[in-house]
């Protein structure tokens, strides 16, 4: 994965040339020449900096659903999908750099989010259509003569809606200004982290790739999506556990879920077990930020054992799924198992 992984970075700096390239090489440059100058700031401070998990398993994928053929990428194949997975990477970044703004964050990735920049501001919401736009500016210079691109450009755009319709109902379910435990349940949390996190992170690579190759039935899709999406859900189940119970020095990060009123995996599932003075300790200290009432909720999750509950939540989620994956014969078994093993006892 290294040596993919810089093959894949290397392919950035063309690709922003190549977004940019239609105004800079045009008459029009007298006028947007420093919006041209900020755009390209704005691609290089908030798409190449995370892990590109999404954007190397796309590459990843394609190349399995290649070899489940006997054939490897051609280098037309290879670029296009090195482009599609930078696709879903400016998709990623589109989402966070509007995200950090309402949820006002104040670092990503290390540095200070794109708003929090000297200068950048409320401005940071026009970058995020920005990126969002570049999408499609690729799209059609890498597949506008194919049969993929009427697919692609409609998953694109299906997605992006899916996902801003998860972050509606983060927002309102758990809105930054007051706690309302009454709106928080396991329902709500599976349909957040389905539309916010699992079509855009699981099936979206997947899917782009199989159309890149001409894998459009939808049957082939339904099958894709009765694996990814749950591997989605366990992924988000995986992140909430770690944000509580990760170890900073391995995650990188330490976990805000409790005083940012998060409808996180351990409050939705503490709320389902809670007797009345339990749940009188979550209303009053959830979403408090001092330290008092972080360490009360932690205190209460150890009682409700929720850390043993996830244990055991994971290795069936884990056989459930490996049975899925050797069960359906629409696509190699491999794209599912990658995912997977990565995902297995993650720690981080």
């Amino acid at each position: 994965m290294a040596g993919l992984r810089e093959e894949f970075l290397a392919v950035f700096p063309e690709l922003v040339k190549e977004i940019l390239a239609p105004e800079r090489n045009s008459s029009e440059v007298q006028y947007v020449a420093d919006a041209l100058d900020h755009v390209e700031r704005v691609l290089n401070y908030n798409t190449p900096g995370g892990k590109l998990n999404r954007g190397l398993a796309l590459v990843a994928s394609a190349r399995h659903l290649a070899a489940s053929k006997g054939q490897t990428l051609s280098e037309k194949e290879t670029r296009q999908a090195l482009v599609l997975g930078w696709c879903v990477e400016l998709l990623q970044a589109f989402f966070l750099v509007a995200d950090d703004v309402m949820d006002h964050s104040i670092t990503r990735r290390g540095q200070p989010c794109w708003y929090k920049v000297e200068n950048i501001g409320l401005m940071a919401v026009n970058d995020s259509f920005l990126i969002n736009s570049t999408i499609f500016r690729l799209l059609k210079l890498y597949f506008s003569d194919s049969p993929a691109y009427v697919h692609l450009m409609e998953l694109f755009l299906q997605v992006s809606y899916q996902t801003e319709l998860g972050q509606c109902l983060d927002l309102v379910t758990a809105p930054t200004d007051r706690v309302d435990l009454a709106k928080f349940s396991i329902q709500r949390y599976n349909s957040i982290v389905l539309y916010k996190t699992a079509f855009y992170s699981f099936y979206l690579p997947v899917a782009a790739a199989m159309y890149m190759l001409g894998y459009s039935e939808p049957v082939q899709h339904a099958s894709a999506k009765a694996i990814l999406l749950p591997m989605g859900e366990y992924f988000q189940i995986q992140d909430d556990y770690l944000d509580c119970y990760g170890d900073p020095a391995v995650t990188g990060k330490i976990g805000t879920d409790i005083q940012d009123n998060k409808c996180s995996w351990l409050v939705v599932q503490a709320l389902d077990k809670v007797n009345d003075e339990q749940r009188k300790v979550l209303e009053d200290k959830y979403g408090r930020d001092n330290e008092e009432c972080i360490a009360a909720i932690r205190q209460l999750y150890n009682e409700l054992q929720l850390e043993q509950q996830y244990r055991a939540y994971e290795d069936s989620t884990y056989t459930q799924l490996q049975a899925m994956i050797q069960e359906q014969t629409a696509l190699p078994a491999v794209i599912f198992a990658d995912f997977l093993q990565k995902l297995f006892k993650r720690n981080k």
